[in-house]
């Protein structure tokens, strides 16, 4: 896309005189940090107090509001199932099911707009009011454009058919003349209604034929001298051509018969038929499409593209796409006043009516506070094969670049970041690297969030992501002395290094307590317990705990023997292992043999080896306790060596 070719606003922060001091800043992903400085600016004296806060500067206030939320959330849905529609399917098969998603999103923004309206009005905060007001009118103008790039972009209606859309997309968005006519007609005396003129011209403006006739027919009965101007002219009105796009009639047929039409109330004009009633000579030479008669009704009219519309119909119906930027520079020209420049909506759809769909999608991005629009409009126009010509220089296409414009916008939301992911899937490009990015930087602030985040993650099979997720929840849980949450965590991250550290704080505290918490987990680690050797060993000393509780004595010395033997245990738990071999030794009955007893005081030996020398760092009662348990396990040690030996024998014998 080009360089912005126009002068940024300047966003005024409250409690800062940029004159007087430099300004500090820092980029975030959807807003900047704006802070006072100490240095001085050139020129000023020193001194005054300093502004002690830090202003959060946002481009897009818009994903704040709790009503236009609904408007993403609703439009994410519509975009998902766009992307969902089949490439193998002709384009001009397809054509019916684009209009239809138009429709939705226009539909989407209808409703949104009349809720904020609603609010404005129920309000009584004026700030606030003001607010919802100026949301409401960009709205309008968001509706406005994308039902005008329907018409001419995804209906791509022809000559004939173009006339007839323009007057629904006019219609529909100068919806005040069925106000004011609701107004008249209700009245004592509807044709005595100071408004009841304005209501008749608005309904001809509009090509609305049939309702400025059943209108113009209540003032008829109150001038009975006037009756036959009156017929007169609700015989032209009646006899006006509508083109019928699937009808037999052919375009050609149609001309000539609004011609003849045409040159009906043309004659009418110069034979002074309506010349004793300004109001009907004015409603016939705008059946002419006189142009300065349309001007005189600029107040009924609003707007140059309403003024043009009207304009067609009345001078050139069967207007082709390839002339209406011709008819619509020349209307805007006469409507507006020359000396003031163009408001950037004018602008907007003088580009559409132009065709160059790349100037109205700039004009909007710079317009506009946001890139919801323009990346929903450029994707739907993408589907339609309107923008292949339109790639940029540096990467991605226009489509791509304005959808991860505005999925990062709302990544940078508490709860939208999860709408961003879909819009970052659909981006083949450079998609997943923007997730990637984008993901790392969303606050984990409780484990049902962080939850979420990894599903998203594991999805994509981002195992980096997933790692460091895990890893951060990890730290959290075992700073707060959760530790089946943390070991969860670590394995989950296929980190074995947390899992060992983890593993030790289990033995820790199992140690100073006598008993091991989180024992679901620990019970159910399965293959899991492969991740480190200290993990394999707390899974297996737990199961050894589980042998012994059900009296499975064998297989419980078995398997505390190696895990002495294996060197699985840490060297600092032998001595709670050879601990726990005691009551095993002390049964009526021979669980160890000679050959593991031997095992066992080999174990023993090695462990008390390096404690010959006392240590001065240990007090003098730990030692005391220390050697009473060693000399208790050497006892109990020969005493199972001369049983399994006496046993042994005796077996042999």
């Amino acid at each position: 896309m080009e360089e912005v070719d126009v002068e940024p606003i300047t966003t005024l922060i409250p409690g800062i005189d940029f004159t007087q001091k430099h300004l500090g800043f820092v980029w975030g992903p959807g807003d900047i940090l704006v802070y006072e400085t100490k240095h001085k600016a050139s020129g000023t004296a020193s001194g005054g107090q300093g502004c002690p806060f830090v202003h959060v500067v946002r481009k897009d206030e818009d994903i704040y509001s709790p009503i236009l939320r609904k408007l993403f959330n609703e439009s994410h849905h519509i975009f998902v199932g766009l992307q969902k529609i089949k490439e193998e399917v002709p384009n001009k098969n397809k054509k019916p099911q684009f209009v239809s998603i138009s429709k939705n999103y226009r539909s989407v923004i209808r409703a949104c707009m009349e809720e904020l309206q609603q609010v404005a009005v129920s309000t009584r905060d004026a700030a606030l009011a003001t607010q919802y007001g100026n949301q409401v009118s960009i709205l309008l103008a968001v509706e406005l454009i994308w039902n005008l790039c329907e018409v001419l972009f995804i209906e791509a209606a022809p000559a004939g058919a173009l006339q007839l859309h323009l007057l629904d997309w006019v219609r529909l968005h100068k919806a005040d003349v069925d106000e004011k006519a609701r107004e008249v007609l209700q009245s004592e005396s509807p044709a005595e209604h100071s408004a009841f003129w304005d209501v008749a011209i608005s309904y001809v403006l509009q090509g609305r034929t049939d309702e400025a006739r059943q209108v113009l027919v209540k003032q008829a009965t109150l001038q009975p001298a006037a009756r036959a101007m009156f017929k007169l002219l609700d015989s032209l009105l009646m006899k006006m051509p509508i083109y019928n796009p699937g009808g037999t009639q052919t375009l050609t047929e149609f001309d000539v018969k609004w011609r003849h039409w045409h040159e009906e109330c043309d004659r009418c004009l110069q034979d002074n038929s309506f010349a004793s009633n300004r109001h009907l000579e004015a409603i016939c030479k705008i059946l002419v499409g006189d142009e300065d008669t349309l001007l005189e009704y600029k107040g009924l009219l609003g707007t140059w593209y309403h003024f043009l519309v009207t304009r067609l119909l009345y001078s050139h119906p069967t207007v082709k796409p390839t002339e209406l930027y011709y008819y619509a520079q020349s209307s805007m020209d006469m409507f507006l006043d020359t000396r003031s420049a163009p408001e950037p909506l004018d602008s907007i759809l003088l580009a559409a009516f132009e065709f160059d769909l790349h100037q109205v999608i700039k004009d909007c991005s710079i317009a506009l506070n946001n890139w919801w629009f323009v990346a929903h409009l450029t994707d739907l126009l993408d589907h339609c094969k309107l923008l292949q010509s339109h790639n940029l220089h540096f990467g991605s296409n226009l489509r791509e670049f304005l959808l991860l414009e505005y999925a990062s916008g709302l990544f940078t939301h508490h709860s939208l970041w999860q709408l961003a992911v879909d819009y970052f899937d659909h981006c083949p490009e450079f998609g997943r690297v923007y997730l990637e990015l984008q993901v790392e930087r969303v606050p984990l602030d409780t484990e049902r969030k962080a939850l979420k985040v990894l599903r998203i993650c594991e999805q994509r099979q981002m195992a980096e992501q997933v790692r460091s997720i895990c890893k951060i929840m990890a730290k959290r849980a075992l700073r707060n002395d959760r530790l089946g949450s943390a070991l969860s965590w670590s394995i989950r991250a296929k980190d074995a290094a947390f899992a060992t550290l983890i593993s030790e704080r289990f033995l820790q505290d199992y140690c100073a307590r006598g008993t091991f918490s989180d024992l679901d987990l620990i019970d159910n680690l399965g293959s899991a317990m492969l991740l480190s050797d200290r993990l394999t060993f707390l899974g297996q000393y737990r199961e050894f705990h589980k042998l012994y509780g059900e009296k499975r004595f064998n297989e419980a010395a078995t398997l505390l023997l190696s895990l002495m033997t294996a060197k699985i245990a840490p060297r600092s738990f032998w001595m709670t292992l050879l601990t726990d071999a005691l009551p095993l030794l002390e049964q009526k009955q021979v669980i160890f043999s000679a050959d593991q007893t031997y095992e066992l005081m080999h174990c023993l030996e090695e462990l008390t080896a390096g404690q010959a020398v006392p240590s001065n760092d240990r007090p003098m009662q730990e030692e005391d306790v220390e050697s009473t348990r060693i000399e208790l396990l050497r006892l109990a040690l020969a005493r199972n060596l001369a049983q399994a030996i006496v046993k042994e024998g005796t077996v042999e014998a």
